[in-house]
């Protein structure tokens, strides 16, 4: 039976979907973490204690292991653990990407520089130190302007400013983030934030799969939900997408050529672009597949999920057909509306009840402290549904989420729940 070894971080909502997907394939999992992942709720097998935060350190560890139990691949399902899991394959002999690539797609400044060395079309930027003087950085820019961390994901700690008043707020703000995270201390690219231009348009998220280079487009999402700041929350996805198939055929042209700019050679891609007047403009390409719950959406050949996918093409089994099934689906990862302790979540029931909702799922537990973006690191839960056309699934989607009623504290030592309906 093949071994995979998946790297997870503490915190995870990828982890359930690989373990079921390596049961359909009969193929044996490790999981490499610093601590057993909250969210697991499988059994998972052996466990292999390592830090996903060193990949220098871990990967003599996971070389040790794998004399005595041979690894046949390894996948990371975040920007942290992909970089880890690559230097673990190196070190085994596997087929991978190399540490270099992947840790320019994970750090904003690394991938701009090599992407606007290619001329491959990237948002103007600056990169400014964490103890510098926001006060003078705020006349270096264009506004508007978008404030980012170099290594955070999931839009954490993204701001928009549109003047110098809110450049200083919003560097302060993502300064204070990274420290309250414990990551200014451990990893010097937390000790950097990056102002780039902000670019309008219209966001796509694309899916895809790369083998010895090649790309091959999985999914294109379409974000309806217009993404202008001041903060920039992703709510729901809907494939197949509703652009034309011109410039689809744009989005993946620029994707593989931001692959190959950034060494990229194996694996599951993730990117985000943003499509105007002026082209496709690259945003992100994650050297991972989608986050959260939303790979949920992607239904292969033959019932195949995203995950069996990855990992048939992680150990170099046969692939099915990389088509789609036919019927549109979509996710709306539900945003926390406030700040506070979560008591309840309210009509449930009517939300799945909607037509075309296939699941709903709160992933925050009553009594959790909430955080919204742009500190917060999570969703409250998810939504998928499927749906003739992306706009009928839109619509379940909308629907179903204003059945939901939000009851929290205004603050964890409140005692008086607030209700808040969408």
């Amino acid at each position: 039976m093949p071994r995979l070894l998946l790297v997870l971080p503490t915190r995870t909502y990828r982890a359930d979907a690989f373990l079921a997907a390596a049961r359909c394939l009969n193929v044996s999992v490790t999981i490499a973490c610093e601590q057993h992942p909250e969210e697991l709720t499988n059994s998972s097998g052996e466990l292999l204690p390592l830090d996903v935060r060193d990949p220098q350190a871990a990967a003599p560890i996971a070389v040790a292991f794998a004399r005595q139990h041979p690894i046949d691949a390894v996948i990371g399902v975040d920007d942290v653990t992909a970089v880890t899991a690559a230097a673990i394959a190196q070190a085994i002999g596997l087929p991978h990407n190399s540490v270099a690539s992947v840790t320019a797609a994970r750090n904003k400044r690394l991938m701009r520089e090599l992407l606007s060395g290619q001329g491959i079309p990237v948002p103007r930027y600056n990169v400014f130190p964490l103890d510098g003087d926001p006060r003078e950085f705020a006349k270096q820019v264009l506004y508007p302007c978008v404030v980012k961390p170099l290594i955070l994901s999931a839009s954490c700690g993204v701001i928009r400013a549109n003047d110098e008043e809110e450049f200083r707020g919003a560097f302060s703000r993502v300064g204070t983030l990274l420290t309250n995270l414990g990551l200014v201390e451990r990893d010097e690219q937390a000790r950097w934030i990056l102002a780039e231009d902000f670019v309008p348009g219209i966001e796509v998220a694309l899916e895809g799969l790369l083998t010895q280079g090649t790309l091959q487009p999985l999914a294109m999402f379409d974000k309806p939900d217009p993404l202008n700041g001041p903060f920039f929350e992703e709510t729901i996805y809907t494939t197949p997408s509703r652009l034309s198939s011109d410039l689809q055929q744009n989005v993946i042209a620029c994707a593989g050529r931001t692959a190959q700019a950034l060494g990229l050679q194996e694996g599951p891609v993730h990117g985000e672009f943003r499509v105007n007047e002026h082209g496709v403009w690259v945003i992100e390409l994650a050297a991972r597949a989608i986050g959260g719950r939303c790979s949920s959406t992607l239904t292969f050949a033959s019932g195949m999920s995203l995950e069996e996918l990855i990992i048939r093409h992680a150990l170099r089994m046969p692939l099915p057909p990389f088509t789609r099934q036919e019927q549109a689906a979509g996710v709306m990862m539900l945003p926390i509306p406030y700040g506070g302790r979560l008591h309840e979540v309210r009509g449930q029931a009517e939300a799945r009840a909607v037509p075309g909702i296939e699941e709903l799922t709160i992933t925050a537990e009553p009594g959790d402290n909430l955080v919204p973006l742009p500190e917060g690191t999570r969703y409250l839960g998810f939504l998928l549904a499927r749906g003739t056309t992306p706009e009928e699934v839109e619509r379940s989607l909308r629907d179903a989420h204003r059945r939901l009623t939000v009851v929290i504290s205004a603050s964890p030592t409140s005692s008086r729940p607030q209700v808040l309906s969408f």
